[in-house]
């Protein structure tokens, strides 16, 4: 499915269960695609948890961008997308999320698209050996529940606990969050449940 917006057509690639209690909408980081492992393993755990999944790839990487540009455009096309899977799935409680630049697009939009709760995977707290440029404001301003998943080594930093609803930091996990994805996939099957 193709979603039209100010920046181009973001693209949405739908999952669905049978008699779906939720729809969890997920994206990329800033340089990736919808097909990272951690991003397949959530979309397979929370399908078997009763989610329709819509993963969606952006306007700026479909048009061949690696970095998204302007944070206010990014998060307009964000909204305009969510807007229609609303429409296409009226009555579904919304969860949104995504990897590292993607957890903060849904962080930043939380309130503004009536997300049920936020799914951040390897939050970027701050740039690899910035600690002083911190984003944890984004996760304290989503206005709804979040779930962070890090990994202990990640070189973009390890949220405080209080600055989420549930923060679980995964041993021996980097930024890509790829060694055991599974995991990843079940923690926030366990969570988003909780939602429906």
């Amino acid at each position: 499915m193709e979603v039209m917006t100010p920046r181009g057509p973001a693209l949405v690639q739908m999952d669905e269960a049978t008699d779906p209690r939720l729809l969890l909408v997920l994206t990329h980081g800033s340089s990736g695609g919808v097909d990272a492992p951690d991003l397949l393993a959530v979309r397979d755990a929370a399908l078997k948890a009763g989610a329709a999944v819509a993963r969606v790839t952006q306007a700026f990487r479909v048009a061949g961008a690696r970095a998204p540009g302007s944070a206010a455009r990014q998060d307009e096309a964000w909204e305009i997308v969510l807007k229609e899977l609303r429409t296409r799935w009226p009555g579904l409680p919304v969860v949104q999320g995504g990897r590292s630049n993607g957890a903060r697009v849904a962080c930043r939009t939380a309130r503004a698209v009536g997300a049920a709760a936020v799914v951040a995977l390897a939050f970027p707290l701050h740039p690899p050996g910035k600690p002083e440029r911190s984003r944890a404001d984004e996760l304290r301003g989503a206005g709804v529940d979040v779930l962070v998943v890090n990994g202990d080594r990640d070189p973009f930093g390890v949220p405080d606990a209080e600055d989420a609803a549930r923060l679980v930091v995964l041993p021996g996990e980097g930024h890509d969050l790829k060694k055991d994805p599974a995991r990843v996939g079940e923690v926030v099957a366990e969570w988003i449940v909780h939602y429906a």
